[in-house]
């Protein structure tokens, strides 16, 4: 799977249109390969209002909780907004302990 960082402030969603900060694109074939899109526009803003490590943890937790949407989707399951909002938030955790 590909993440691709977006220089723009907020990314279009390809089913919805909705404006939001990270996206995964999930084909209908599952051969096909799927990727993440991610916003980071605001960077600079996010530095200035968090500091630099909560502007790179923002952006890192919109990573995770789309790469939740990719587990669901590579085990067929429905798409969870509240489970990928925990357990992304936990990928993030994790690897800040890790980095420790």
């Amino acid at each position: 799977m590909v993440v691709y960082i977006k220089k723009d402030y907020q990314i279009k969603t390809y089913q919805t249109k909705e404006l939001v900060s990270a996206s995964f694109l999930c084909p209908d074939d599952k051969d096909l390969e799927p990727y993440i899109r991610v916003a980071s526009g605001d960077y600079e803003e996010l530095i200035s209002e968090r500091g630099e490590e909560n502007a790179i943890a923002a952006i890192l937790t919109s990573i995770g909780h789309e790469i939740i949407h990719y587990r669901q989707w590579i085990d067929d399951r429905e798409f969870s907004e509240d489970e990928a909002e925990e357990e992304g938030g936990k990928l993030v955790d994790h690897y800040y302990e890790w980095t420790e």
